[in-house]
């Protein structure tokens, strides 16, 4: 009686571990797969936000692709989040997490969602703001990424997906000087 207890501790044991095995190796190589992704140093002096908004940071994935997670320098895990919108662009601040910024121009624009990852919510509870990520493997095409937000309070997600699309609609000549200028000597 008492060795079929040990038998089957012991098969737990084993087969919990494996799985961690498993789940370890798996994120292992989506690291490395996935590199070459970031997202972008934040500049000096950003300034006062926009709009601030406090959210649980679910998750990034390839564009259109929520249930393919991307495990982007700053943006591998999920948790508490400080969004903060400036003109110049977007900084996600994420516990646990470097600070990760997407500039203006390379914003695509903001959305709703349902779903992400293991994340499942009401219709239109989370914000999925889609960006061109750095990609320092230098692809033909862009990378595009989504990255999905649940906002920890009613209004906020209809606040800040307007925020995002104003910045990513915005045209280079109502953006701030100091902008535009980076952005004409980097075409040089």
């Amino acid at each position: 009686m008492a060795s079929g207890w040990i038998v089957g501790t012991v098969a737990a044991v084993v087969l919990i571990g494996m799985a961690g095995l498993l789940m370890a190796r798996s994120w292992r190589r989506r690291t490395v797969r996935d590199e070459t992704l970031g997202a972008y140093d934040a500049p000096a002096g950003l300034g006062t936000p926009v709009l601030e908004v406090e959210a649980l940071y679910v998750a990034t994935t390839p564009e259109s692709e929520p249930l393919e997670r991307l495990a982007v320098e700053g943006l591998a895990f999920r948790g508490s989040a400080r969004v903060e919108v400036h003109a110049e662009g977007v900084l996600l601040r994420i516990a646990g997490e470097q600070p990760s910024y997407i500039p203006a121009d390379r914003l695509v624009g903001a959305g709703t969602a349902t779903y992400a990852i293991d994340r499942g919510v009401e219709p239109e509870g989370l914000v999925a703001l889609t960006w061109i990520v750095d990609d320092r493997s230098e692809p033909e095409t862009p990378t595009r990424v989504d990255s999905y937000l649940r906002c920890r309070y009613p209004g906020d997600p209809a606040r800040l997906v307007a925020a995002l699309n104003d910045i990513a609609a915005a045209p280079a000549e109502v953006r701030p000087a100091a902008e535009t200028a980076e952005s004409e000597a980097s075409d040089d």
